[in-house]
């Protein structure tokens, strides 16, 4: 059983991942959206804010569970 609940849970990934990269932020688990502008976005997850602040912010990618966050950052919180 531990060889499929191994490919269940790499298939479905239910763990909240944050990659911040040159540019882009990738959020994969998260649960709303709590305000977005070019200036400003909150993403929610079960654990906390994510509160991205910069300028030419652009949500590149938007699924169920995956967003993706392009611009020039100044700031990223966690709260």
């Amino acid at each position: 059983m531990n060889i499929v609940n191994g490919i269940r849970s790499y298939i479905k990934e239910d763990e909240l991942k944050i990659t911040i990269l040159n540019n882009k932020i990738n959020i994969v688990n998260y649960t709303d959206i709590g305000h977005f502008d070019s200036n400003k976005i909150v993403v929610k997850t079960n654990s906390f804010d994510v509160i991205v602040k910069g300028s030419d912010l652009v949500v590149s990618k938007l699924m169920n569970d995956e967003i993706l966050i392009t611009g020039d950052f100044n700031n990223i919180e966690f709260r």
